[in-house]
């Protein structure tokens, strides 16, 4: 594969028609460093947030040797690209042909659940063709919290409450070698407390329960930087986590876990899209809705934005999306700010989209090509390198620090 400086460098040779998906190999590669060497316990990539092979890899060299894996295609696609990697899966709601084949073909130990009916169905899945149950299980409740300061909620679909976790905790503790607890305070939690709070929980379900527990994941959440999303920096969600860890009433060598989906992924892409139309403030660009913009359009998600040509001069903008499809829904609200000059036939890069945005593209209406291309600069926002502002000052953000 060809590697360019940057995205105009891939504009001035190829002139896409379609879009061009852009990879820097080394944003994913700092991001993975830093959690394996700063978060106070272990890391899972969550593989649905971009299920790359090539991006596998990367985290792999660079200090992510576990994966939350939430299908059974991604517990074959994980185990493929790496061998050795351990695979946990934490869907909590399997099939029990996913759940055998995972236990007895691709060496998957560690469950999530929280039901007793999923509790039954993993060890009746994994058990002998004598029906012996498993004695090697690692299973994990999944504990319902607040997604209140998160961006994205994951708080209504799956989790036990808290007034039933005490006896889930109880019945599983009977099935498993290792027992846990795990939650998931919403994708791009803005402040530490969000941790706060979910451990709280923990503390009163296995305070209640009075069961060994050995291990603790806080999930995912972790956030990026976006166009009015500056959240504070990752050292203080790891501080605040751990310290609050420490404090639970659990064995004293049980571990810490988390599962970092876009805060490993959301800087190794980006994307180049064309003009094809102005009218007025509205741009019609060769990408949306049913493609790498799917959060840009059905949750007006804010991706930073840079216009590629050298002759736009004026100042920016606001400017709004239409993808290429016919339908209208196909619109991207933003505001996304470029120069008030920019024209059909103008190509413009799209940043932090490594993060559900090639994932979820899809060949609605006949578009969803897109070539992709290793490129060597910078991401257009990054909490890695070490020279963004200190955002703990703003009035939007919380600090525990």
């Amino acid at each position: 594969m060809h590697i360019y400086p940057d995205a105009r460098s891939v504009v001035r040779d190829i002139s896409p028609d379609e879009p061009v998906i852009l990879n820097r190999p080394h944003a994913a590669a700092r991001a993975a460093h830093f959690f394996a060497e700063k978060f106070p316990g272990k890391s899972l990539y969550a593989v649905k947030a971009n299920p790359s092979p090539d991006l596998l890899r990367v985290l792999w060299a660079n200090g992510i040797s576990h994966f939350d894996v939430a299908s059974i295609a991604e517990v074959r696609l994980v185990r493929q690209t790496l061998p050795d990697a351990t695979l946990c899966f934490m869907h909590p709601v399997k099939t029990a042909k996913a759940i055998a084949e995972a236990y007895n073909v691709h060496g998957v130990r560690t469950f999530s659940l929280d039901t007793v009916e999923e509790l039954e169905k993993i060890v009746s899945a994994c058990s002998d063709a004598d029906g012996i149950p498993p004695s090697d299980l690692r299973l994990l409740v999944r504990l319902r919290v607040s997604s209140e300061y998160s961006e994205l909620s994951l708080a209504s679909k799956f989790g036990v409450d808290l007034a039933d976790a005490a006896a889930l905790l109880q019945q599983t503790r009977q099935h498993c070698d290792w027992l846990g607890v795990c939650f998931h305070v919403g994708s791009q939690a803005m402040t530490p407390f969000a941790y706060v709070q979910a451990l709280e929980r923990v503390r009163a379900a296995v305070a209640e329960a009075s069961v060994v527990i050995d291990v603790v994941d806080v999930g995912g959440g972790f956030p990026s930087e976006y166009p009015g999303m500056e959240p504070p920096p990752l050292e203080d969600f790891f501080s605040v986590i751990f310290r609050h860890f420490e404090a639970l009433p659990i064995a004293y060598n049980a571990e810490l876990w988390c599962e970092p989906g876009r805060a490993l992924c959301a800087e190794y892409s980006s994307l180049v899209v064309r003009v094809e139309k102005r009218r007025g403030e509205e741009l019609f660009i060769n990408d949306g809705a049913y493609g790498a913009l799917f959060d840009a359009a059905h949750i007006e998600w804010r991706f930073p934005v840079n216009a590629l040509e050298d002759d736009l001069t004026q100042p920016v903008s606001e400017f709004s999306f239409y993808g290429p499809t016919c339908d209208d829904a196909d619109f991207m609200k933003g505001p996304f700010m470029l120069p008030e000059d920019i024209q059909a036939g103008d190509y413009i890069e799209i940043g932090m989209l490594g993060a559900y945005g090639a994932a979820m593209k899809t060949g609605f209406n006949g578009f969803g090509n897109a070539e992709q291309y290793v490129v060597e600069d910078e991401p257009m926002s990054s909490l890695y390198r070490g020279d963004r502002a200190d955002p703990r000052a703003s009035d939007n953000v919380v600090s525990l620090r």
